[in-house]
Parts: structure tokens; sequence; C-alpha cells
């Protein structure tokens, strides 16, 4: 392989965590503390839980304490997020699960990502003139909703992994949503920033904010009875509970009569809804295994290509400090994501060359592109030619992915692992509330418009089909076990975090605490993102003269991280949420 050695060390810039306070908001940009904030190191010796808030996580814990499984405790933190962190997931969204099975020594992935109504067509977020909506005229109403996942996923794959009774894992959120609990600094904060959309309907506006119309502020106890009672029905009744019958009909109900833009979402669509299991997408990098989720996620096959090119030049030996690390890292993620924004969606419904696309020969020629020591130009930075098991062509999507979302990883004392990525897609999803929980706006991953210069798009609307996700739940396996479980949420950014991660991880020897604080730095196309108020900003100049535009902003990550070592598990919870790693 070619090793090159590219540029100048910037001995200035020092990767460390980033003085970053809570994130107040998924897409508004939060108050900062000053000074040093790291991740915080967990190290257990028979299992751990890591979650975006420690009322989930504390109830995945105390599952797998009194001899639950991963799986078990999974449920457990699922249903407790809904409800104290309800901007990012919930019953009412999807999820890619990606398993170790210790026992059967098996890797596998669970797609319960949602899917379209089967009255959907291709021009559902088209105007009146053929035009695309904006974003937002899209979002909030019952248009963007799609089929839920996440409930059925539960239930899938407790009926094989768990060990607990399944309507006993849903009693910590029942009674938290029964007795009511704090409001989170980051759920207020985001309500703060959140204007009128959450007032657009009744069921968001009378549940999150108060009788003045004020948003509800951090430690307010809030209650939803509603949410208990929908959780009652699932414990009781199983996923058909939500599926079919008196939820059912809420959901449909709430999604057809959406003031001012209705969806098409059906009862036939809920009661047909079914679980995927789906083989891994494993890349071989530096003699460890990097699997995640295959289509219709981009998050793996998108890794992969990132990683496949890297692997072609000497990132260990520049480092973290080296200005041409980061331009490495960044152009090759540009190249994937025009892999990406042309080749990937849902296969059940688009053949995609994901073998082609994963060729060692092939990322070595993507990889030719970097050698030399400035920015790739526009014009360098286009889809590839991978080689295809049959001949058919797409144009490039328009699909926007804005940032929400939660993420799992836990580990229980048989050796299990599980890593899952959650999420209704944009903060507050819908902004329609039915029975306690909000609805997602899932359809609006899909590509608003359907061709391109007369090639159709690959990831446009279909009935049934599931839209492209970035979500990227991965496992790192080293001789054929479980190393290192991770994910982020973060919308189409996810991929620079999780590859980003991995890169400070398996080249840079970084701890999980590090690489799950360290300051983002992202290219997906052509603006350097580089995380404000941190040390990343030290790049800012020397990538301008590389040729690159740069565009400080905060990053919304919310990496969870566990290692899996001969000594037990050690784990970290980024630092800009509110998550916490905890186990035994």
């Amino acid at each position: 392989m070619l090793k090159r050695f590219l540029g100048t060390v910037f001995a200035g810039f020092l990767i460390i965590s980033p003085a970053v306070a809570q994130q107040a908001s998924d897409t508004v940009a939060p108050e900062r503390a000053t000074g040093f904030k790291p991740g915080k190191r967990v190290e257990t010796k028979n299992f751990m839980v890591a979650a975006a808030n420690p009322l989930a996580a504390e109830a995945g814990r105390d599952v797998i304490a009194k001899g639950g499984s991963a799986i078990d405790a999974l449920i457990a933190v699922q249903s407790v997020l809904g409800l104290v962190e309800p901007q990012s997931s919930g019953l009412g969204g999807g999820a890619f699960l990606v398993y170790y099975d210790a026992k059967a020594g098996k890797l596998t992935t669970f797609d319960g990502r949602e899917t379209a109504p089967m009255a959907a067509t291709p021009k559902l977020f088209l105007d009146d003139q053929g035009q695309p909506l904006k974003f937002m005229e899209a979002v909030v109403g019952g248009r963007s909703v799609g089929t839920p996942g996440t409930v059925r996923l539960l239930e899938e794959v407790h009926r094989r992994y768990g060990k607990a009774n399944w309507s006993g894992l849903f009693d910590r959120a029942e009674t938290l949503a029964t007795d009511g609990f704090a409001v989170s600094p980051r759920l207020a904060g985001l309500l703060a920033v959140e204007g009128d959309k959450l007032k657009t309907y009744e069921g968001t506006r009378s549940y999150f904010y108060d009788a003045s119309g004020a948003p509800l502020k951090a430690g307010v106890i809030l209650k939803n009875p509603d949410y208990a009672e929908s959780l009652k029905a699932i414990a009781t009744g199983g996923a058909d509970a939500f599926y079919k019958g008196p939820i059912a009909e809420a959901i449909v109900r709430t999604v057809r009569e959406a003031k001012g833009n209705p969806g098409v979402l059906s009862l036939e669509d809920l009661a047909n809804y079914r679980i995927k299991e789906r083989e891994p997408v494993c890349f071989d990098y530096r003699a460890l295994d990097v699997c995640g989720m295959g289509p219709p996620s981009s998050g793996a096959v998108a890794i992969s290509q990132m990683l496949g090119m890297l692997e072609n030049f000497d990132i260990k030996g520049f480092g973290p400090k080296n200005v041409q690390s980061w331009r490495l890292i960044g152009d090759a993620q540009r190249l994937a994501f025009a892999d990406r924004e042309k080749y990937l969606a849902d296969t059940d419904f688009a053949p995609s060359p994901i073998k082609g696309l994963l060729k060692k020969d092939y990322l070595g020629e993507r990889a030719k592109l970097l050698y030399g020591e400035k920015a790739l130009s526009k014009d360098q930075v286009k889809a590839g030619e991978p080689t295809w098991d049959h001949a058919l062509l797409f144009g490039r999507d328009a699909a926007i992915e804005l940032p929400s979302t939660s993420h799992i990883v836990i580990v229980d004392r048989d050796g299990n692992v599980a890593t899952m990525t959650t999420t209704i897609e944009n903060g507050f999803g819908s902004r329609l509330m039915v029975n306690g929980f909000l609805l997602n706006n899932e359809l609006t991953d899909f590509s608003f418009k359907t061709h391109d210069g007369g090639m159709a798009v690959a990831n446009r609307v279909e009935p049934g089909k599931r839209p492209r996700s970035s979500m990227s739940p991965t496992i790192v396996m080293k001789d054929g076990k479980p190393l290192l479980a991770i994910g982020s949420p973060g919308g189409s950014q996810i991929i620079g975090y999780v590859a980003q991660a991995l890169v400070a991880y398996i080249d840079w020897g970084m701890p999980v605490e590090a690489i799950v604080a360290q300051p983002h730095l992202i290219n997906r196309f052509g603006t350097y993102e580089i995380e404000t108020g941190t040390d990343a900003e030290a790049m800012a100049e020397p990538l301008k003269a590389m040729g690159y535009e740069v565009k400080a902003g905060d990053m919304n990550s919310g990496l969870q991280a566990i290692e899996i070592t001969a000594q037990g598990l050690a784990g970290s919870a980024d630092p800009r949420r509110e998550g916490i790693a905890v186990g035994e």
C-alpha cells in the first residue's frame, strides 16, 4: 500500500476534549461552558449500559443487574428515553440495531426503519408546480410521518434474545410517566428555542408549554399519563397493541387529520409493518473488522469507504496534530458522500453496487485523488464508477437529514453486545403527539426530487420503501470477537462523527473517553465544518491555506462507546449531552 508523507505538523493543535456545556438544542447553538470537559471513563467487570440520559441508562443497568440480557436492557432504556428525551427517539420512530450474539458467536443487524405509506407517491414532497417543498413545510404535520418501526423491533429481538419477562421491562418508564420526572436542561433548552412549530398542534402545545404559553423550564416535574397507558398496553398486548387497535387508530387519525399538512398513513401500513434482519456490512481495516448497518442506512458503507481510502496513507504516523490528517479524512469523506448521494438507498427497491463500492482496488483508485497536498476541487469530487452486479444508473438526490436521534450501547454479563441508533428524525419529529409520544418525520429523509437529468433518484419516495439514513451503529471485531461498540446521533454528520472516532481509536490509540469527546472536524459537501469553542478552531487557517472553505459551528454529536477488554469493560458518553455509562 502507498504510504506517503504529506505536509507539516502543526504542533499548536492539540486533540483534547472540547470545552462544551450540555447541548441545549438538536438544531440551535447551546450555551457553552469554559474550561476542559473530558468524557468520563467508566470501568466495570461484568456489564455496562451507555445512553443519552441518566434515567434511561440506570433503567437498563437495573434490568441486567436483576438477570436480564442486553436486549432486555435495551427495551427498558428505549422506553425511558422516549419519555425523558422525546425530541430524539421513541415509540413513534425507528431504529437500526447491530447485535453480537455471544453464544452463537454471530454478528447480525436488524432494520427497524420507518416505511413510506402504501398511498405515498414520488410526488409526496413536490408542490403543485412540481417543485420540491421547503424542508420545514414538509416536516411539520402528517405528510412526513412514516410507519414507525421501533416497537416491532424491540419485540422481535426480545423474542430471540430476551431473558426477562417482556411486561416488566416497561415498569421504570411507566412509573416515571405516572409520577413525573424532572425536565432536563437539554429538553428545556430545546423547548426554549423551538418557537411556534411545537405550538402548531394541541397535543405538543399543551404538553410542552405551560398555561401562559411559556416553554417548560429545567427541573419542572412533568407527568405523562397517556404515555404510561401506551406502555401498559404494549406491556400486556405486545407490539400488536401498538400496530393494531386503539393506539394504531389514534396514530392514523392524528396523521390524516393534521391541520394544514395531512398525511396518508393507514391502518394497513401499521398492521403490515415488518422488521428485516440483514447481513452486517463489514470492512477489514488495519487487521480489524469494522461492522455496521447496510442499506437503507448509508452509515457502514460510507464509513468503510472512508477507511478504505485512508488505509493507503500513514494516518497513524501523521497523528491528530497534523493538518494533512484532516485533509485526508475530510476529502475521503467528501468522496464517500458523493457515492452515497448517487448509489445508496433501500436495496429492496433500488439495487446498489455495495460490493463494488467496498472493493479494495476501487477504493485504492479513489484514494489516488488524495495524493496531493491541497483540497480537492469541486470538479474532482464526484461519484465513482464501481463495478455493478447488474446494469442500472441513478441520478444524484436531494435529501436533507437534520440532526436529532439518540444512541444506546449495551454489553451484558454473557458478552452479548447491542449498539442501536434510534430516532424520530428532526428534533420533535413531525411535531405531532399521540397517546403520549411524538410521531416521526422520517419520510423527509427521502429525496424531495424524483429525477436528476432524466435518471431516477435511488432514494426517491416509493410505497413501502425505507428512506436512506446515516445512522451508524458499529461494532469493531478482532479475531471474531467484539472489541468496541459505538454510535452517535447527529443527522448526516453521524458518519463523520463515528469515522473520526474510529480513526482516533484504531490509528491514534485514543481511549474511549477521548474518542467520544475529541473536537470534531467534518467535511461532507466541500465546506470544512469545525467545532466552535474547541481546539479544532486552530485548524481553520491551515485548512483555508489548503483551499477549503471553513465554517465554525456547533457539532451535535452524542457518541456512546464501550470497549471490551480482557480486564473488563471501559465506556464513556459524549460530554456534549446528558448521557452516562453505568454498570457493575
